[in-house]
């Protein structure tokens, strides 16, 4: 093993600062169960940190192109307030009514799409690398240096509101910085929580835990909306400042591993308050610390079995969702709902719901997969039932507010179900695969091969609706139901290996449940 992996491995076994102090508090160590209940909170706080800070340029983009509704500074979170003037009429504005150069002119629309292009591209190609790195670093200084990173390239953008910036470079810029800063977050929280918890009810585990991803997203969109009637700046800055704080909890709390705080699973199953965890206190990778391990390559990892179909799935999943995620606030303000045209922090509140939706569809996928030990049927079932839900919701969606709600919920339910699945539990799956022989250094690499795929897709479809939106918003969703179909369809192979092998399962307990039944004939 070369020097530095060595240095990396002395380095993360040292606990902690805060995990010092409370122990130091308590004069006694802390039991397994409490460091996992640490990191499920810590990385949860986190990653949610990293999709608020994300979420901020959905609702902005209503208030910088003047195609959209008025600021309206009057704004009340969750207050339904409504435009007067129809569509074409619409202007943006905190001093003259033109929105904010140089996204009010006619190419506003597009200009926001080449931004989240910029940030997703970046996102997508750092996410590799990141994975990479993850693998060879100590996980908690990396993810402190992508959070402090993300939280100062996010409070530029706002920056640019009271320095009177105007140059689309300087944001584009500042986007794509944010964007590779961004890139550390999701291969990181993973393997840590990978390196905690076990193979049982890791679907639901970690579909629980994935709901940090739409708590991130609504809490974004809320503090984003609400902080409009202070200029639009605050809507950035107030999400940088909070992801630059918990990653110094971050920094201060989380324990990359059980090695890295000498924690001791058999102590701890000893002790009835762990009794109600058992089974899930196992980790995922049974490292010996005796052992030296050598990172997987970056081939060898797409090598794995069904790592590159799930990662090409999560390709045009992330498509959708990330389509949702950047625009759903902007179709909203250009959709009349029952005849009329929703205010800009109306909008923002209102897109929470798919979010909302989210939350369940992770958690009922997960939990489905846990019962069906099958990863590829739940996650291609969700993505086709995703299909009618888009079209329903681009059909009659505009007829009521009630029914916009229902059938943004149920669409954010399919959308974002496999998404999660796929991101967490079946990346970790893939991260510990038997083919890797127990090596605990694969886990952030396989991560960041999966979600780094979909994030070229997450780039890709809200650049395409940027311009197809100027022409139809029936071809945007014609465009993802197209997407959904093709996502689940790239998992045929997988769903036909799940299947034979439910048939064989269930053959063999056929065979064993007659053989007492003959044993009694004679």
């Amino acid at each position: 093993m070369s020097p530095s992996l060595d240095l990396v491995e002395r380095n993360q076994n040292k606990p902690p600062i805060g995990i010092r102090f409370l122990e130091c508090v308590k004069k006694r160590r802390l039991s397994y169960g409490t460091h996992q209940a640490i990191v499920l909170v810590v990385t949860f706080l986190a990653y949610a940190s990293y999709h608020a800070a994300r979420k901020t340029t959905s609702i902005v983009k209503s208030t910088l192109d003047p195609q959209s509704s008025e600021v309206g500074l009057r704004l009340v979170p969750w207050r339904i307030t409504y435009s007067n003037e129809p569509i074409e009429r619409k202007r943006v504005s905190w001093k003259l009514g033109e929105g904010w150069a140089p996204f009010d002119a006619s190419d506003g629309t597009a200009l926001l799409g080449e931004l989240d292009l910029a940030f997703l591209a970046i996102y997508a190609i750092g996410m590799f690398f990141s994975g990479h790195l993850g693998d060879r670093m100590n996980l908690r200084i990396f993810l402190t240096i992508g959070m402090v990173g993300t939280g100062i390239f996010t409070s530029l953008f706002g920056v640019g509101f009271w320095a009177n910036v105007h140059n689309f470079y300087y944001y584009l810029i500042v986007q794509m910085l944010a964007g590779l800063f961004q890139s550390t977050g999701w291969p990181s929280v993973v393997a840590v929580v990978g390196k905690w918890f076990g193979k049982r009810k890791r679907g639901l585990i970690m579909g629980i835990w994935n709901a940090h991803t739409s708590v991130g997203n609504i809490s974004g969109s809320l503090i984003a909306a609400a902080m409009l009637s202070y200029g639009w700046g605050w809507s950035f800055v107030l999400p940088g400042l909070v992801i630059a704080f918990i990653g110094l909890l971050v920094f201060l709390l989380l324990p990359v591993s059980p090695e890295a705080v000498g924690a001791d699973k058999d102590e701890d199953e000893l002790d009835s308050q762990n009794k109600a965890v058992e089974g899930v206190t196992e980790p995922l990778l049974a490292s010996d610390p005796d052992v030296k391990q050598e990172a997987v390559g970056f081939i060898e990892a797409w090598k794995i079995p069904g790592v590159a179909p799930f990662a090409l799935c999560l390709f045009f999943s992330k498509l959708v969702a990330y389509t949702f995620l950047y625009w759903l606030p902007f179709y909203i303000s250009q959709t009349a709902i029952d005849g009329k045209y929703l205010s800009d922090g109306t909008c923002g509140n209102l897109s929470t719901f798919f979010d909302v939706g989210g939350v369940v569809g992770g958690v009922l996928a997960g939990h489905i997969s846990d019962r069906l030990d099958a990863r590829a049927i739940t996650a291609a079932s969700f993505m086709y039932c995703a299909i009618p839900a888009l079209f329903f919701y681009r059909s009659y969606g505009h007829l009521s507010l009630g029914l916009n709600i229902a059938l943004m919920f149920i669409t954010g339910m399919f959308v974002n179900g496999p998404y999660a699945l796929i991101t967490t539990a079946v990346s970790a799956d893939l991260g510990t695969h038997s083919s890797l022989k127990g090596n605990s250094r694969a886990l952030a690499t396989v991560t960041a091969i999966i979600d780094g795929t979909g994030s070229v897709g997450a780039a890709i479809g809200p650049l395409l609706t940027g311009y197809i939106s100027s022409k139809s918003w029936s071809a945007v969703f014609a465009m993802l139901m197209g997407a959904a179909l093709v996502a689940g369809l790239l998992l045929t192979r997988l769903i036909v290996v799940e299947v034979a092998a439910k048939i064989a399962e269930s053959r063999s307990q056929g065979s064993t449940s007659r053989a007492p039944a003959a044993a009694l004939d004679v």
